[in-house]
């Protein structure tokens, strides 16, 4: 009956001593070098794609004039793939997974494929000095290069120990509400002050209004 009695009241304790060494990590997980750096080139990769469309894309769209229905189409792919990019970046650097990393360096690699198989047999007029297969071999290590660096032993290990545990911090705002209130009322007085006791320059000599004229 006593031994009972003390399991009902050291229960508790020793569950919330389970839970706290569970939420606790003992040892700090380091980002594996291979996983940095697969993500920093998902991420390298969406930047990269999203200024050459904001550069190239009039110029492309200028010279082969599509219809409305494939440039809408053009550019939710290509606003997928940027988007991709990045995630599946970010999600293997967070260590939630790598299968959308990895498909999509295949759908880059399937994408090379049939853009080396399009220039072969259309005619192409190659913008650059390098011959066609080896622009090919040049499209085709980025997506290799992902695919052996989510696919090394550690990136693996990495991926298999699953995301890392975020400590929870405590909002600032809501253990310093008073500094808060406090700050903003001052932002808003000096902002008050700037706009009632600015001087207004006079004289229209530089007024851009004094320059409009009509003639009769």
């Amino acid at each position: 009956m006593a031994i009972s009695v003390l399991d009902t009241f050291a229960a508790p304790r020793v569950r919330g001593a389970a839970r706290a060494a569970v939420a606790t990590p003992s040892v700090t997980r380091r980002l594996p070098l291979a996983v940095a750096a697969a993500g920093s080139l998902g991420v390298l990769q969406s930047v990269a794609l999203l200024a050459v469309a904001l550069t190239g894309l009039d110029a492309v769209l200028s010279a082969i004039r599509p219809g409305g229905m494939l440039i809408g189409s053009g550019l939710v792919l290509l606003a997928g793939w940027i988007v991709l990019c990045a995630g599946s970046g970010a999600a293997l650097i967070d260590g939630a997974g790598r299968r959308l990393f990895t498909g999509v360096a295949y759908a880059e690699m399937a994408l090379v494929a049939v853009l080396l198989v399009v220039a072969t047999v259309t005619p192409f007029q190659n913008p650059t000095s390098l011959p066609v297969p080896a622009l090919g071999l040049l499209a085709l290590a980025l997506p290799v290069g992902k695919l052996l660096l989510a696919g090394a032993p550690s990136a693996q290990r990495w991926i298999a120990e699953g995301p890392r545990v975020r400590a929870r911090r405590v909002d600032p705002v809501q253990s310093h509400r008073l500094l808060a209130t406090i700050t903003l009322g001052l932002i808003g007085a000096s902002l008050c002050a700037v706009a009632i006791l600015a001087p207004v320059p006079s004289g229209g000599g530089n007024d851009p209004a004094s320059a409009v004229f009509t003639q009769p």
